[in-house]
């Protein structure tokens, strides 16, 4: 269950249902746990990606046998990138204002 949702009703590509599943597969937990999440802010890729790395932590909480296989398959690393800051001059992060030659 994500936000109180089927986990096929909240994520509609496969790719992030995918995702989602992949640490109880990795360590063959599938069958084991029931997993309520809460999550928002961020698109959905997002939010699948937080809840792969929440997942993968609470696991490894719960027994550290697991920490090497989900290492190995970097679910335990978090994704570094961020929103660039607006610049003062220009419209946005890189896009700057329209330039009139006349």
């Amino acid at each position: 269950m994500i936000n109180k949702r089927e986990m096929d009703k909240y994520f509609l590509l496969e790719k992030d249902r995918q995702a989602v599943t992949t640490p109880l597969d990795v360590t063959n937990m599938r069958k084991s746990f029931d997993v309520f999440v809460n999550v928002r802010g961020g698109g959905i890729t997002g939010q699948a990606g937080a809840v792969v790395l929440g997942l993968a932590r609470a696991l490894v909480k719960t027994s550290d046998e697991y920490q090497p296989k989900l290492r190995e398959t970097n679910l335990l690393r978090r994704d570094p990138r961020k929103v660039e800051r607006k610049k003062y001059g220009q419209r946005g992060a890189r896009r700057r204002f329209q330039f009139s030659k006349r």
